[in-house]
């Protein structure tokens, strides 16, 4: 197996694809006597018949067929080995880690995920989804290279942010939940009766602070499906991101409700991309920076 060279391999896939040898010739710049010889060399080298020579045009025997994907394969491995080579020297990320706040919405990081593939072929794209504390912690640890933030007020020193947008947020109950059955404004009095659902925090950067709680009556979940669940089963009221309970609103399942001395539309919470001040994004970073404001032009964040 010594000695067998991508050229040759190259040749070979182009044989193939091309149907003879002379087009393969043609289409790699070279002779017809050339590529033959290539094709003579690589068969010596791997002690097998690539091609049946018998007819007008070579066929592949037994042995080419089954060597061929494994040919395919190599040579698109060297090829993604020299992207990444050259990405590298230019400064292009070998991998891009975001980390995203639980409450945006995932189909606006589908579509930006979709058009970064199409853009960086070559440069992996690793994701986490968390709240509070949990989409910062991973910048500062330098487990991820770029955040969008959206539950906590105060960034810790060393966290450089850009405004995104914002995320309507509404105040949510089922059906069948008391306060879904008041009529006008809602209380805090009224409010405190009932047990409210929040998400919990599972780092300590948010400790000794609490977002949002107006009940004495918690119950703290860490997943937001885990919430959304409990809310529909009347487990609790809380608050929700509009775009996660548009559809349960729009079909009974929720009631939003109207809380005094709160916008009666909904309370609209500010994201912002975040990452580490002396640790910028490089070209990938960035351009996915920009196509997630692009797609942010949605309904859902504004």
């Amino acid at each position: 197996m010594d000695g067998i060279s991508l050229d040759q391999l190259r040749t070979f896939v182009v044989t193939v694809d091309e149907g003879s040898f002379s087009a393969a010739g043609r289409r790699l710049g070279r002779a017809q006597s050339a590529v033959s010889e290539l094709i003579r060399s690589l068969e010596i080298r791997l002690g097998v018949e690539l091609f049946d020579r018998d007819g007008r045009y070579p066929r592949l025997t037994g042995a080419g067929d089954l060597l061929l994907p494994k040919a395919r394969e190599i040579i698109a491995k060297v090829d993604i080995f020299k992207s990444y080579a050259k990405g590298m020297a230019t400064g292009l990320e070998a991998e891009l880690s975001v980390v995203i706040d639980v409450f945006f919405p995932i189909h606006i990081i589908a579509e930006a995920a979709k058009d970064f593939r199409e853009r960086f072929p070559t440069v992996p794209l690793r994701l986490f989804v968390e709240a509070l504390g949990g989409t910062v912690e991973p910048i500062l640890d330098r487990r991820a290279n770029v955040g969008i933030v959206g539950s906590l007020p105060v960034m810790p020193s060393g966290i450089a942010t850009e405004p995104l947008g914002s995320i309507l947020f509404n105040i949510v109950a089922s059906a069948d939940h008391p306060l879904s059955l008041i009529e006008g404004p809602i209380s805090k009095s009224q409010l405190e009766q009932h047990v409210q659902l929040i998400l919990t925090d599972r780092t300590e950067l948010s400790a000794g602070r609490e977002f949002g709680v107006m009940s004495s009556q918690t119950w703290r979940l860490a997943d937001l499906f885990a919430k959304h669940t409990f809310l529909i089963n009347g487990l609790g009221w809380g608050g929700m991101p509009e775009h996660a309970v548009k559809t349960d609103i729009e079909e009974g399942r929720l009631v939003s409700l109207i809380i005094e001395d709160l916008p009666a539309g909904g309370l609209r919470l500010p994201v912002s991309i975040a990452y580490r001040s002396d640790d910028p994004p490089g070209p990938a970073g960035r351009w996915f920076i920009g196509r997630l404001t692009a797609c942010s032009n949605d309904s859902s964040i504004k």
